[in-house]
């Protein structure tokens, strides 16, 4: 797995989403570091890191972030995730080999039929991005443009910066294992849950209140399983709130994972 590593400090395992990159923190990487190691790798299929040369499902891309953590010496480390990197995150947790834990706005924790919206709207958006890449540049740097191509993920598209968007929505474009990934997350099983009392860090899940991929009220389904989480909510925020509150995410995931140093 390819991967980026900066800072200094206790290190940080930062897991993007389904079709996204090592790039995908961009916006909140620099003050992540300023006070820790972040360690970012490319998943199987997605940035610069080869698909899986079999069947391609959360458990198997668990599989792989394991074998990462092994190779890299890594067990317990803080593990932070967005999205379908959330959800991966969450699944390391339960398997006792991460410490503190922040998802935000994780995936698998929708019924079944918020499941089925949840493929199709996804896929129209990889179709959107792949027909519009050779006008790709010129939207990025558009307001307009980026509140059409993001109007699902972010709750304020206008102010995203358009070498983030235009990085993002290249990955999403260029992914391998897009297709192979999605259709394991729609047809796979749900997220697992875990007993209280069993988790080797705290766990800190946080949600956009304008979330329109994985909803709010899936918020609820999400503790449940995971009892032992807080729940943050994010005010005027989209699927990915290291895009629209890169601050008060960056401050999540720091003050989380300082509380497991603490203990």
């Amino acid at each position: 797995m390819e991967y980026m590593r900066t800072g200094s400090g206790q290190p940080l395992l930062l897991v993007h989403g389904l079709g996204g990159s090592r790039h995908s923190f961009d916006p909140i990487t620099s003050a992540l570091a300023a006070e820790r190691e972040v360690i970012a790798p490319d998943l199987p299929g997605f940035g610069k890191t080869p698909p899986l040369s079999g069947n391609v499902s959360i458990a198997t891309l668990a599989d792989a972030l394991e074998g990462f953590i092994d190779e890299h010496d890594l067990d317990g480390v803080d593990c932070a995730g967005t999205s379908m990197g959330a959800r991966l995150a969450l699944e390391l947790a339960r398997r006792g080999r991460v410490g503190a834990t922040v998802a935000l706005d994780p995936g698998g924790f929708w019924n079944a039929r918020e499941r089925r919206v949840f493929g199709a709207s996804v896929r129209a958006s990889i179709a959107v991005v792949r027909a519009l890449q050779p006008v790709m540049p010129a939207l990025a740097r558009s307001s307009v443009g980026r509140s059409v191509l993001l109007a699902q993920f972010s709750a304020r598209p206008r102010r995203l910066p358009g070498h983030v968007v235009l990085r993002e929505m290249q990955s999403y474009a260029e992914a391998r294992a897009i297709d192979d990934t999605l259709d394991a997350l729609v047809h796979g099983p749900p997220q697992a849950g875990m007993p209280a009392g069993t988790a080797r860090g705290p766990i800190a899940i946080g949600w956009g209140r304008r979330d329109l991929v994985c909803l709010p009220r899936q918020a609820k389904r999400a503790i449940r399983q995971f009892p032992d989480a807080r729940l943050h909510w994010f005010d005027r925020c989209g699927h990915f709130p290291q895009w629209d509150r890169p601050h008060e995410a960056t401050r999540l995931i720091l003050e989380t994972t300082a509380a497991d140093r603490r203990r």
